[in-house]
């Protein structure tokens, strides 16, 4: 993936695929400890810790359409290139939470990428689900949840 912004995308989308109602996506840009994490976390199915332990491999899959599971593996394998790693917990019946580390300096850290576009795209695919997104540059944050947007008379519209 050319872009950190589209493994987020992919992983969101297996949290809709394990039957999230509400997913939390942070992003924290630390230049002073020359580190960018992201962390996703779901209220889905969860996994067993057996199934935690494969999940980076990526010939395991849950998935009966393919052989082969690529997007978490891909994830760890951009934050390992960079010195960082990642981090899996998950609790059956109560969700999954996945954190990646990058070093932000690193020559071969992937950009960002179009976080404002994987947003739109996971929010008008997926309206039914409450999605809360933070994110930190510094002594910059931003935070969307569209709970609160939904309760905005008029969404924000002037008119």
């Amino acid at each position: 993936m050319e872009d950190l912004s589209l493994h987020v995308l992919d992983v969101v989308e297996n949290s809709v695929m394990a039957g999230a109602s509400e997913i939390r996506i942070g992003i924290n840009e630390d230049t002073e400890k020359d580190l960018l994490s992201i962390e996703i976390e779901d209220n889905g199915s969860g996994m067993d810790q057996e199934t935690v332990k494969k999940v980076l491999d990526p010939f395991y899959t849950t998935r009966t359409t393919r052989r082969v599971g690529l997007g978490l593996p891909l994830l760890a394998q951009a934050a390992r290139e960079t010195g960082g790693g990642i981090e899996v917990s998950s609790e059956v019946g109560r969700g999954t939470r996945i954190r990646a580390s990058f070093q932000y300096s690193h020559i071969d850290r992937k950009p960002l990428g179009d976080m404002e576009e994987t947003l739109v795209t996971l929010i008008a695919g997926h309206p039914e689900i409450h999605f809360v997104y933070e994110h930190r540059d510094g002594e910059t944050s931003f935070r969307l949840d569209t709970d609160e947007m939904r309760k905005t008379p008029n969404h924000g519209q002037d008119r």
